[in-house]
């Protein structure tokens, strides 16, 4: 899995959206070229330069469910496009 996070501050976080209820959800994308497309898409919109990190599936998942993290995963098969809202990070 991968996530995102800006460039030279990983260690402050990772990229989130917030949901419609004002919840902030973790994107994991299964994809590397999928989390690099939308670091891309969220660049052209204005955020900082993204950085994409591999991460392990399962540790990346008990960190979420210790933490009361919402995420959700995309898979090769969603579509998602960046909110054109300010960028948030958990």
């Amino acid at each position: 899995m991968f996530i995102l996070t800006i460039n030279g501050k990983e260690k402050e976080g990772a990229y989130s959206v917030t949901d419609d209820e004002g919840e902030q959800i973790i994107y994991l994308f299964q994809e590397g070229d999928d989390a690099i497309r939308y670091a891309m898409m969220l660049e052209d919109n204005g955020y900082p330069e993204m950085h994409v990190i591999e991460i392990e599936d399962e540790v990346m998942i008990k960190t979420c469910e210790l933490y009361d993290y919402k995420y959700t995963v995309i898979t090769a098969n969603d579509i998602v496009i960046p909110p054109e809202t300010d960028y948030d990070f958990i």
